[in-house]
């Protein structure tokens, strides 16, 4: 699994602790506020892969956290996951039309907590690869027709390397080592090494340049913010 990061936001601190050694365990990296002020000031340096977010916090409540973040150009497509005290369905519903993605009453087991913040994970990884048009920085990259065009020029690249790229930039900013992106573009029943990846990451710098696609040392590869 990729080293992917999930923010929590929680003014109990023996509760952060306790997510935070959880999630090491499972291979997330994570990082810790205590209201959600500091949670947004975190999510902006940091851009998190998903955020949990308490409701009842100092300074700046969960609610307003989230409908901030949501109205963030930077931050409004983080998967957002409460995870609060609060079971009442009012509560619950305001937190989903503020923008939550999903809504979980503590108290709750780690194994159950984990097991959410996959789904949700999962859920927006997918949904990202139905778009047929990227267009990021000066890159178009047109999945119907397998072309990516820069300006008045036009790059019909191999269906592996066209695949690779548009996965990354689908997803920008975002790290995914090696093993991800074997699954995700080559699929999990192909045997292929871990070489690959990175022959097919030269290939496309030496035909677009190598200014969009970041080596991260020792964990992979990301798509320029």
């Amino acid at each position: 699994m990729a080293k992917q990061t999930i923010l929590v936001v929680d003014d109990e601190k023996d509760l952060l602790d306790l997510i935070e050694y959880n999630l090491k365990k499972e291979g997330f990296a994570v990082l810790k506020a205590e209201n959600g002020e500091e949670g947004i000031k975190i999510a902006k340096e940091h851009k998190p892969d998903l955020v949990l977010m308490d409701i009842m916090m100092p300074k700046m409540d969960g609610m307003e956290a989230v409908e901030t973040m949501r109205a963030d150009e930077d931050l409004k497509s983080i998967p957002i996951i409460f995870l609060t005290a609060r079971s009442d369905e009012k509560t619950e519903v305001e937190g989903l039309d503020k923008g939550g993605d999903d809504y979980i009453t503590k108290p709750i087991s780690t194994t159950k907590l984990i097991s959410r913040i996959k789904a949700v994970m999962r859920r927006f990884d997918e949904t990202t690869e139905d778009v047929d048009r990227l267009d990021v920085h000066d890159l178009s990259i047109d999945k119907d027709r397998y072309i990516v065009t820069r300006g008045d020029d036009e790059f019909q690249l191999p269906r592996k390397e066209f695949e690779l790229l548009y996965y990354l930039a689908s997803r920008k900013g975002k790290v995914r080592d090696r093993q991800t992106l074997l699954n995700k573009v080559w699929g999990d029943n192909i045997y292929v090494v871990d070489r690959t990846v990175d022959v097919h990451v030269r290939k496309i710098r030496e035909k677009l340049g190598d200014h969009y696609i970041e080596t991260v040392k020792g964990v992979g590869y990301r798509f320029k913010e």
